[in-house]
């Protein structure tokens, strides 16, 4: 009987460390655009951590200190089966959560890119090389950006647009100069549809400064460095993406085409070392970026 009372506490201490690394990686999952939460909700999760790991102590102490009885071993065991279903339904409440929320954001941006034929998968395609940079980049430069929020930015990053007359959106030729004032402000109208989600704050200055230039000559601007990192990341990702999908003013440019174009752009308009790091891609993974093609061709 004692060898089975000390194999259920050696079990459930086993499944309560399981449970401590689950529900660390847990708190990590909370860290993004999609899941931030107030400062009180930080504090209960340390809480929560801070007695999660005082049952796991509890089961060592007792298993090396103690004289458990079967009744004491079983309640113990089930605490930690307890914690670990708690555990995985927190994770699947979350999971489901975020993807609804894909759902709302993948609308939203459907609506953007209805309004503006230009716009046909732009959003989509800079998401998708924005990560694939993103992929690419040395942890010393992305250990500071969480790859969801990086995700939902450059998703969003033109949503501002919805906030632009159609009849700037859709010209068919070259702008004016005060049409293109009221196009440069689609970064801030964005974030002004963005502020009221206290969980994207974090993500408002990557959409803000995207136009930004590394020489200071971007929308509103701010040079090099004083860039936010993920902007940077972006930007590189949208000017491939514009040079490369068909517009209603102009064709696509090839994928050399691009490349060329980046590579003297950098250290002017793009991060350089971003720029490199981009044009080092192979072809083939840069064309899965692509969206899939929608016809926007009205119907009579």
């Amino acid at each position: 009987m004692g060898l089975v009372i000390y194999a259920m506490i050696a079990a459930g201490a086993a499944l309560m460390v399981l449970n401590v690394i689950n529900y660390l990686v847990f708190i990590k999952s909370t860290q993004d655009v999609l899941s931030g939460s107030r400062m009180r909700d930080k504090v209960w999760s340390r809480i929560a951590l801070v007695l999660l790991s005082f049952f796991l102590i509890g089961y060592i102490l007792v298993a090396v200190f103690g004289k458990p009885d079967m009744l004491m071993a079983m309640i113990l065991f089930g605490g930690s089966v307890f914690v670990s279903i708690v555990n995985s339904l927190m994770s699947k409440l979350l999971q489901t959560a975020k993807e609804r929320s894909i759902d709302v954001a993948e609308v939203i941006i459907g609506a953007v890119d209805a309004r503006d034929p230009n716009l046909n998968g732009h959003s989509r395609h800079v998401q998708n090389l924005t990560m694939t940079l993103f992929r690419y980049m040395p942890q010393s430069m992305k250990g500071d950006i969480n790859p969801v929020s990086l995700e939902y930015a450059s998703l969003m990053h033109d949503v501002g647009k919805l906030g632009i007359p159609e009849s700037i959106l859709n010209k068919p030729a070259k702008l004016t100069d005060e049409e293109w004032a009221v196009m440069r402000m689609h970064p801030k109208i964005g974030v002004e549809i963005l502020e009221p989600l206290r969980s994207f704050k974090e993500i408002m200055p990557w959409i803000m400064y995207h136009h930004e230039r590394i020489d200071g000559k971007g929308y509103y601007g701010i040079p090099g460095s004083e860039i936010p990192l993920a902007a940077r990341v972006i930007a590189v990702a949208d000017t491939y993406s514009a040079i490369t999908m068909r517009r209603s003013y102009k064709s696509p440019r090839t994928h050399e085409d691009a490349i060329a174009i980046i590579k003297e752009a950098a250290g002017t308009q793009l991060d350089p070392q971003l720029a490199e790091i981009f044009c080092s891609i192979p072809k083939e993974e840069l064309a899965a970026c692509a969206p899939p093609k929608i016809d926007v061709t009205p119907t009579a």
